[in-house]
């Protein structure tokens, strides 16, 4: 190639100190990571124009940089989020399902989180929302480099609640009396009310779902405040319980098309509007907020679950059984993802880059200034060159575990290399019909080419000169990928249980209620009333 010119290299040296200038220029900035759960690439009407409920999404879109190619960094709860905060894979980090309302483990203690990262370089720290990465001991947020919490240790649906919301099927609320908890529900937890935490304390026992939200939202505006009055740099993850199952909300007026999972996509965008309004008025201009979904919708819950956009896994759907959550299937961990940053970030832009959560901890430790934990791979990068639109070059090769369909769990099913998406194993989830996919496996595996075949319909024939000339280089990047992680230090996670574990404030009480019957449950939810009660930790 020659050697470059010195223009060329003055050009080019000037590109790179622009990438450090955010950073250089205004000292460290605040980060707030919103999360939300199961939420559909099509849920964002920036995405997807059938969609109508999301105006403040549609706002942060317009004003900062929308990823149409972004992905979770797996299928399911518990390990997309250890891998957005360790920056690693659960084959790496240990946490391949989910965790249990009796798991005695979470996120291996060997594993260091972005929160102890950043706090350690000076950083205020706060997780509002759903945790689901072990709330017994050590695992608890309040042990892994948070200084504030504030939520419930998993999803919404693991207790019960005298304001049950939406489920298929209908869960019945908490029981008063003994006798009730005898009556059994498919799917639905009856013995042991949904606990909300603050710190290390359980402050109300069962949530009141119908209020979760306002809640939220109210205690995020409130550490902001803070921790931009204390003069330190910040960060906020922000862990929705929306779109999961639909919390208590208002039945939506009968125009609305998209009834109750309308209602609350809209209330999950008002609180997301709020967050930016809160955080415009302290820091503009020094604060990044990152928002993304956990992995695709719930497909078993039907009219409860969101939308996949054009990503319907047709090659799937054709066979029975889900193409969405738990699958490596695009409707399953293609997600929405947004990034704004006033007078950082390029306003209405739309980058094609193959980025993913696993990306957010590494650049967010390298906005900070500070270093990555050693001694240990990261399958993220530091995108920031993408975030400023510097470049749109992501991941060459992105790799998709299995999350609770067919396979092993946390092993590497479905493997991306540029355009070509390459499937090892297939099948296993179910569909809202009830139907689950045959369990495939295959070699040599399924390739599609998501540029001409987004819906995954019509894989490459085997036969094939495409085929034939892609396949060494993702069979390559395949083996490489694996030596990779079995020659990397590796984690296990604890997933042995124990009922004594269970968060339960009152063991004396029917559900481990904090309040006897005939208590105002809504005393706490306007403030004026906060029970400091010990949990046996």
């Amino acid at each position: 190639m020659g050697t470059p010119s010195p223009r060329v290299v003055l050009v080019l040296a000037a590109a790179l100190a622009g990438l450090s200038a955010p950073r250089a220029a205004y000292g460290q900035p605040n980060f707030i990571v919103i999360l939300a759960d199961d939420v559909g690439w099509g849920d964002l009407g920036a995405n997807w124009a059938e969609t109508k409920e999301t105006p403040h999404l549609d706002e942060l879109a317009a004003e900062g940089t929308r990823f149409v190619d972004f992905h979770s960094a797996a299928s399911t709860c518990s390990p997309s989020r250890a891998s957005l905060l360790t920056g690693r894979l659960g084959a790496r980090n240990g946490v391949t399902h989910n965790f249990a309302v009796t798991s005695v483990g979470g996120l291996p203690l060997n594993e260091t989180t972005l929160a102890e990262v950043l706090r350690e370089a000076g950083y205020s720290t706060g997780a509002i929302g759903k945790w689901h990465l072990g709330h017994h001991s050590r695992h608890h947020p309040s042990f892994r480099g948070f200084d504030y919490y504030f939520g419930i240790p998993y999803s919404h649906d693991m207790g019960c609640s005298d304001t049950p919301g939406y489920n298929l099927p209908p869960c019945p609320p908490c029981p008063w009396h003994g006798a009730a908890t005898r009556v059994a529900r498919k799917d639905c937890y009856t013995e042991v009310a949904l606990p909300l935490f603050e710190n290390l304390a359980i402050v109300q026992q069962p949530v009141n779902l119908s209020s979760l939200a306002a809640r939220y939202a109210e205690e995020a505006a409130r550490f902001i405040r803070q921790a931009s009055d204390s003069g330190h740099p910040f960060f906020l993850y922000l862990a929705l319980a929306h779109m999961h199952v639909p919390l208590g909300v208002p039945p939506p007026p009968p125009a609305s098309g998209r009834g109750i999972y309308g209602a609350s996509l809209s209330e999950m965008d008002a609180l997301v509007g709020r967050i930016k309004q809160v955080a415009d008025s302290h820091g503009k201009g020094n604060t990044l907020l990152w928002f993304a979904g956990d992995n695709g919708p719930w497909a078993q819950k039907c009219e409860l679950a969101g939308r996949l956009g054009p990503f319907v896994g047709a090659w799937q759907r054709q066979r029975g059984g889900s193409s969405a959550k738990q699958t490596t299937w695009e409707g399953g961990h293609r997600v929405p993802a947004l990034a704004y940053w006033p007078g950082r970030i390029p306003a209405k832009r739309t980058s094609r880059a193959l980025l993913s959560t696993l990306d957010v901890f590494p650049t967010l430790v390298a906005l900070a200034g500070a270093a990555l934990p050693p001694n240990r791979r990261f399958d993220g990068v530091d995108v920031s060159p993408v975030l400023f639109g510097w470049s749109d070059v992501g991941h060459k090769v992105l790799l998709h575990p299995n999350s609770g369909a067919a396979g092993k769990d946390g092993e590497i099913e479905a493997l991306r290399l540029a355009q070509y998406k390459a499937f090892y194993t297939t099948g296993g989830a179910m569909a809202c019909d009830g139907s689950i996919g045959p369990a495939e496996h295959h070699q040599p595996p399924l390739i599609f080419n998501l540029d001409r075949d987004i819906q995954e319909q019509e894989p490459l024939d085997v036969a094939s000169r495409e085929y034939q000339a892609v396949l060494p280089a993702i069979s390559r990047a395949y083996a490489q990928a694996l030596e990779d992680i079995a020659t990397d230090n590796v984690s296990v996670a604890d997933y042995s249980k124990d009922p004594a574990v269970t968060p339960c404030c009152n063991a004396q009480h029917v559900a481990c209620r904090c309040q006897a019957p005939g208590t105002h449950a809504a005393a706490l939810d306007h403030g004026t009333e906060r029970r400091a009660v010990r949990l046996c930790l």
